[in-house]
């Protein structure tokens, strides 16, 4: 199957929600399943997408808008170039072991503290399966980026966050990196103060 056959359209007309930081007991722990597949869920799955969309993010899981539930949104292009659009919840991800596994090592961020970024090797291929915020089944197999993107917010539904996966010193760095460029980016990053909702 090819990336663009892959993709699911991200549902519309969401809200910008404030985006949620590093250190919030939310973002360390693993979150609760999706077991409601209704209204709530697709207003949440909205909002994140338009979210994703205002932060110029790839990813977003339902922890970096405050939510304690297994459910995240992308919008991310593989190493062809191919843009792949989806949401997962209860990912289930699956990494090449043995002499398949090939690791890539490239700077990562992340929208949960903004403007940072540290070299992080990660496998360069990943395949996820879930279910979407309808409950129909899904799967995304990625290269490239893509494949960074879905085991950074399967990451985050488990408690995870890139800096844990990066030694101390490089740790450090980002944190240093984000509290340089605070003023750039306020609590309530990415609403606009201008923004009428």
């Amino acid at each position: 199957m090819s990336s663009a056959e892959q993709s699911r359209p991200l549902p519309e007309g969401g809200k910008v929600l404030p985006i949620t930081r590093w250190g919030t007991p939310v973002m360390h722990h693993e979150l609760r399943d999706v077991t409601e597949f209704d209204d709530e869920l697709a207003t949440l799955v909205a909002d994140m997408a338009a979210t994703m969309y205002a932060a110029e993010g790839v990813g977003l899981a339902a922890n970096q808008v405050g939510v304690d539930l297994k459910v995240f949104v992308f919008d991310c292009p593989d190493a062809d170039h191919q843009r792949v659009t989806g949401v997962v919840c209860n990912p289930v991800l699956t990494l090449p072991e043995g002499k398949d596994r090939q690791l890539d090592a490239a700077d990562e961020g992340c929208l949960s503290l903004p403007g940072a970024f540290a070299e992080c090797a990660r496998p360069d291929l990943a395949t996820v399966r879930g279910v979407d915020h309808h409950g129909e089944p899904v799967e995304f197999t990625g290269t490239g980026l893509l494949a960074r993107c879905l085991q950074h917010e399967t990451d985050h539904l488990f408690g995870t966050v890139f800096g844990d996966r990066v030694p101390d010193r490089a740790r450090k760095k980002l944190y240093k990196q984000h509290n340089s460029l605070a003023d750039d980016y306020p609590d309530d990053w990415p609403v606009s103060p201008m923004r009428e909702d």
